[in-house]
Protein backbone atom coordinates (compact mmCIF):
# COMPACT_ATOMS: atom_id res chain seq x y z
CA UNK A 1 0.00 0.00 0.00
CA UNK A 2 1.57 3.88 -0.94
CA UNK A 3 0.21 6.10 1.44
CA UNK A 4 0.07 9.57 -0.17
CA UNK A 5 -0.66 13.29 0.63
CA UNK A 6 -2.61 15.97 -1.11
CA UNK A 7 -1.48 19.40 -1.74
CA UNK A 8 -4.13 22.17 -2.16
CA UNK A 9 -6.94 19.41 -1.15
CA UNK A 10 -9.75 22.02 -0.94
CA UNK A 11 -9.05 23.07 -4.92
CA UNK A 12 -11.00 21.89 -7.84
CA UNK A 13 -7.80 19.11 -9.09
CA UNK A 14 -7.35 18.45 -5.70
CA UNK A 15 -10.73 16.95 -4.47
CA UNK A 16 -10.90 14.49 -7.70
CA UNK A 17 -7.27 13.25 -7.09
CA UNK A 18 -8.79 12.66 -2.83
CA UNK A 19 -11.64 10.87 -4.82
CA UNK A 20 -9.24 9.04 -6.89
CA UNK A 21 -6.79 7.96 -3.65
CA UNK A 22 -9.72 6.61 -1.63
CA UNK A 23 -11.14 5.10 -4.54
CA UNK A 24 -7.71 2.35 -5.43
CA UNK A 25 -6.86 -0.05 -3.90
CA UNK A 26 -3.13 -0.34 -4.05
CA UNK A 27 -3.13 3.63 -2.36
CA UNK A 28 -3.94 5.07 1.14
CA UNK A 29 -4.83 8.47 1.92
CA UNK A 30 -3.00 9.15 4.70
CA UNK A 31 -2.63 13.55 4.65
CA UNK A 32 -3.84 16.35 2.55
CA UNK A 33 -2.92 20.08 2.99
CA UNK A 34 -4.48 23.26 2.12
CA UNK A 35 -4.97 27.03 3.35
CA UNK A 36 -8.70 27.10 3.31
CA UNK A 37 -11.28 24.41 4.49
CA UNK A 38 -8.37 23.62 7.79
CA UNK A 39 -9.85 20.83 10.15
CA UNK A 40 -12.85 19.58 7.62
CA UNK A 41 -12.66 15.75 6.36
CA UNK A 42 -10.96 15.71 3.04
CA UNK A 43 -13.45 13.23 2.12
CA UNK A 44 -16.38 14.62 2.84
CA UNK A 45 -15.13 17.50 1.40
CA UNK A 46 -14.52 15.15 -2.33
CA UNK A 47 -17.82 13.85 -2.26
CA UNK A 48 -16.43 10.46 -0.90
CA UNK A 49 -17.59 10.20 2.16
CA UNK A 50 -15.61 10.41 5.45
CA UNK A 51 -12.31 9.58 5.64
CA UNK A 52 -11.10 10.75 8.65
CA UNK A 53 -8.19 12.42 6.83
CA UNK A 54 -8.46 15.94 8.28
CA UNK A 55 -6.99 19.08 6.00
CA UNK A 56 -4.22 20.16 7.62
CA UNK A 57 -2.41 24.04 6.69
CA UNK A 58 1.40 23.07 8.13
CA UNK A 59 2.96 21.03 5.39
CA UNK A 60 5.97 20.71 7.99
CA UNK A 61 3.82 17.13 8.86
CA UNK A 62 4.45 15.93 5.61
CA UNK A 63 5.23 11.90 6.36
CA UNK A 64 3.84 9.98 3.75
CA UNK A 65 5.29 7.84 0.78
CA UNK A 66 4.29 10.35 -2.05
CA UNK A 67 3.09 13.84 -2.17
CA UNK A 68 0.98 14.66 -4.75
CA UNK A 69 1.22 18.47 -6.01
CA UNK A 70 -1.80 20.74 -8.25
CA UNK A 71 -1.43 24.05 -6.54
CA UNK A 72 0.36 27.43 -7.54
CA UNK A 73 4.05 27.26 -8.93
CA UNK A 74 4.91 29.64 -4.92
CA UNK A 75 3.13 27.33 -2.62
CA UNK A 76 4.80 24.49 -5.28
CA UNK A 77 8.47 25.41 -4.45
CA UNK A 78 7.58 25.24 -0.97
CA UNK A 79 5.95 22.02 -0.58
CA UNK A 80 9.00 20.16 -2.94
CA UNK A 81 11.49 21.65 -0.50
CA UNK A 82 9.86 20.25 2.29
CA UNK A 83 8.72 16.79 1.03
CA UNK A 84 13.19 16.48 -0.53
CA UNK A 85 13.76 17.44 2.95
CA UNK A 86 11.71 14.71 4.37
CA UNK A 87 12.64 12.05 1.77
CA UNK A 88 8.75 12.22 0.57
CA UNK A 89 8.49 11.16 -3.49
CA UNK A 90 6.67 13.64 -5.82
CA UNK A 91 4.29 14.09 -8.46
CA UNK A 92 3.87 17.67 -9.21
CA UNK A 93 1.27 19.09 -11.72
CA UNK A 94 1.82 22.69 -10.69
CA UNK A 95 2.38 24.81 -13.49
CA UNK A 96 3.88 28.59 -13.86
CA UNK A 97 7.09 28.56 -12.63
CA UNK A 98 9.33 31.00 -13.47
CA UNK A 99 13.02 31.07 -14.00
CA UNK A 100 14.28 31.22 -10.80
CA UNK A 101 11.70 29.15 -9.37
CA UNK A 102 12.58 25.95 -11.89
CA UNK A 103 16.30 26.67 -10.57
CA UNK A 104 15.11 26.61 -6.74
CA UNK A 105 13.52 23.42 -7.72
CA UNK A 106 16.01 21.42 -9.77
CA UNK A 107 18.39 22.25 -6.40
CA UNK A 108 16.14 21.16 -3.37
CA UNK A 109 15.35 18.11 -5.28
CA UNK A 110 16.98 15.26 -3.51
CA UNK A 111 14.05 12.60 -4.15
CA UNK A 112 12.58 11.09 -7.19
CA UNK A 113 9.93 13.15 -8.30
CA UNK A 114 7.71 13.45 -11.30
CA UNK A 115 7.39 16.84 -12.96
CA UNK A 116 4.92 17.68 -15.64
CA UNK A 117 2.96 20.29 -17.13
CA UNK A 118 0.62 18.04 -17.98
CA UNK A 119 -0.48 14.49 -16.33
CA UNK A 120 -2.79 13.57 -19.21
CA UNK A 121 -1.46 10.74 -21.29
CA UNK A 122 -3.33 11.82 -24.57
CA UNK A 123 -1.30 15.13 -24.35
CA UNK A 124 1.61 13.45 -23.81
CA UNK A 125 1.23 11.53 -26.79
CA UNK A 126 0.22 15.08 -28.12
CA UNK A 127 3.81 16.16 -27.79
CA UNK A 128 5.16 12.65 -29.10
CA UNK A 129 3.03 13.50 -32.30
CA UNK A 130 5.06 16.81 -32.59
CA UNK A 131 7.97 15.39 -32.20
CA UNK A 132 7.41 12.90 -35.34
CA UNK A 133 5.59 15.60 -37.69
CA UNK A 134 7.98 18.61 -37.19
CA UNK A 135 10.82 17.52 -39.06
CA UNK A 136 8.76 17.28 -42.22
CA UNK A 137 6.98 20.44 -41.68
CA UNK A 138 10.25 22.31 -41.65
CA UNK A 139 8.99 25.45 -44.26
CA UNK A 140 5.90 25.63 -42.43
CA UNK A 141 4.84 28.47 -40.08
CA UNK A 142 4.11 27.34 -36.25
CA UNK A 143 1.14 28.71 -34.11
CA UNK A 144 -0.18 27.80 -31.09
CA UNK A 145 -3.14 28.14 -29.44
CA UNK A 146 -4.58 27.55 -25.88
CA UNK A 147 -7.86 27.22 -23.78
CA UNK A 148 -8.46 27.03 -20.28
CA UNK A 149 -10.93 28.26 -17.99
CA UNK A 150 -11.79 31.94 -16.67
CA UNK A 151 -9.98 30.92 -13.47
CA UNK A 152 -5.98 29.55 -14.84
CA UNK A 153 -3.51 31.45 -13.47
CA UNK A 154 -0.94 31.25 -15.88
CA UNK A 155 -1.00 31.99 -19.51
CA UNK A 156 0.15 30.51 -22.07
CA UNK A 157 0.17 27.30 -20.23
CA UNK A 158 2.79 24.91 -19.08
CA UNK A 159 1.77 22.59 -21.81
CA UNK A 160 1.46 25.32 -24.82
CA UNK A 161 5.22 26.23 -23.87
CA UNK A 162 6.14 22.56 -23.73
CA UNK A 163 4.68 21.70 -26.91
CA UNK A 164 6.82 25.26 -28.43
CA UNK A 165 9.86 24.18 -26.79
CA UNK A 166 9.35 20.46 -28.33
CA UNK A 167 8.90 22.49 -32.06
CA UNK A 168 11.27 25.10 -31.69
CA UNK A 169 14.21 22.18 -30.56
CA UNK A 170 13.46 20.16 -33.46
CA UNK A 171 13.86 23.54 -35.50
CA UNK A 172 16.83 24.43 -34.01
CA UNK A 173 18.43 20.68 -34.17
CA UNK A 174 18.57 21.56 -37.96
CA UNK A 175 20.18 24.97 -38.14
CA UNK A 176 16.52 26.94 -38.39
CA UNK A 177 16.60 29.66 -35.61
CA UNK A 178 12.64 30.06 -33.93
CA UNK A 179 11.72 32.61 -31.25
CA UNK A 180 9.02 32.40 -28.63
CA UNK A 181 6.21 34.93 -29.02
CA UNK A 182 3.65 35.53 -26.84
CA UNK A 183 1.82 38.41 -28.61
CA UNK A 184 0.93 40.61 -31.43
CA UNK A 185 -0.47 43.96 -31.57
CA UNK A 186 0.13 47.01 -34.10
CA UNK A 187 2.09 46.50 -36.92
CA UNK A 188 3.97 42.87 -36.00
CA UNK A 189 4.54 41.46 -39.20
CA UNK A 190 5.83 37.51 -38.75
CA UNK A 191 9.13 36.95 -38.31
CA UNK A 192 11.14 33.73 -37.33
CA UNK A 193 8.78 32.35 -34.79
CA UNK A 194 6.44 30.36 -32.67
CA UNK A 195 3.71 32.19 -31.83
CA UNK A 196 2.20 30.77 -28.31
CA UNK A 197 -1.36 32.53 -27.20
CA UNK A 198 -3.91 31.75 -24.91
CA UNK A 199 -7.63 32.59 -24.29
CA UNK A 200 -9.27 32.13 -21.27
CA UNK A 201 -13.24 31.77 -20.13
CA UNK A 202 -15.78 29.93 -18.92
CA UNK A 203 -15.62 26.24 -17.81
CA UNK A 204 -12.96 24.91 -20.83
CA UNK A 205 -10.87 22.39 -18.99
CA UNK A 206 -8.49 22.57 -21.91
CA UNK A 207 -7.59 22.67 -25.43
CA UNK A 208 -4.30 22.91 -27.13
CA UNK A 209 -3.95 23.20 -30.96
CA UNK A 210 -0.70 23.34 -33.17
CA UNK A 211 -1.23 25.31 -35.98
CA UNK A 212 1.38 23.96 -39.32
CA UNK A 213 0.74 26.53 -41.90
CA UNK A 214 2.22 26.16 -44.92
CA UNK A 215 1.32 27.48 -48.95
CA UNK A 216 -2.11 26.19 -50.01
CA UNK A 217 -2.37 23.85 -46.95
CA UNK A 218 -2.13 24.08 -43.23
CA UNK A 219 -2.00 20.72 -40.15
CA UNK A 220 -3.73 21.42 -37.42
CA UNK A 221 -3.03 18.96 -34.31
CA UNK A 222 -5.30 19.10 -31.45
CA UNK A 223 -6.09 17.77 -27.68
CA UNK A 224 -8.97 18.62 -26.10
CA UNK A 225 -9.90 17.64 -22.42
CA UNK A 226 -12.82 17.02 -22.12
CA UNK A 227 -12.70 16.40 -18.40
CA UNK A 228 -10.12 16.69 -14.95
CA UNK A 229 -10.52 13.30 -15.01
CA UNK A 230 -7.39 12.83 -17.63
CA UNK A 231 -5.25 14.55 -15.16
CA UNK A 232 -6.18 12.75 -12.38
CA UNK A 233 -6.11 9.25 -14.37
CA UNK A 234 -2.19 10.22 -15.58
CA UNK A 235 -1.13 11.55 -11.86
CA UNK A 236 -2.15 8.46 -10.26
CA UNK A 237 -0.27 6.55 -12.49
CA UNK A 238 2.51 8.25 -11.76
CA UNK A 239 1.93 8.20 -7.96
CA UNK A 240 2.22 4.41 -9.00
CA UNK A 241 5.13 4.43 -10.78
CA UNK A 242 7.08 6.73 -8.66
CA UNK A 243 7.07 4.85 -5.65
CA UNK A 244 9.03 2.37 -7.10
CA UNK A 245 11.80 3.96 -8.08
CA UNK A 246 14.71 4.44 -6.20
CA UNK A 247 17.27 7.06 -8.04
CA UNK A 248 16.94 10.56 -7.41
CA UNK A 249 16.22 13.32 -9.92
CA UNK A 250 13.47 14.55 -11.82
CA UNK A 251 11.33 12.21 -14.48
CA UNK A 252 8.37 13.15 -16.84
CA UNK A 253 5.54 11.03 -17.83
CA UNK A 254 7.98 9.84 -20.51
CA UNK A 255 9.33 7.76 -17.93
CA UNK A 256 5.88 6.65 -16.65
CA UNK A 257 4.27 5.75 -20.05
CA UNK A 258 7.78 3.79 -20.74
CA UNK A 259 8.93 6.46 -23.99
Amino acid sequence: MISVAIAGAAGRMGKLLVKNVVEDEDLELKQVFDITRVGEDAGEIAGVGKTDVKISDNINELNSDVLIDFTIAEAAVKNIKVASEKGVKLVVGTTGFSDEQWKEIETAIKVPAVISPNFSIGVNLFWKTLEFVTPYLLSYDVEILELHHRFKRDAPSGTAIKAANVIKKIFEEKGIKRELRFERSGISPRGDEIGVFGIRGGDVVGEHTVFFLGDGERLEITHRAGSRQAFASGAIKAVKWIAGVDEPGIYTMDNVLGF
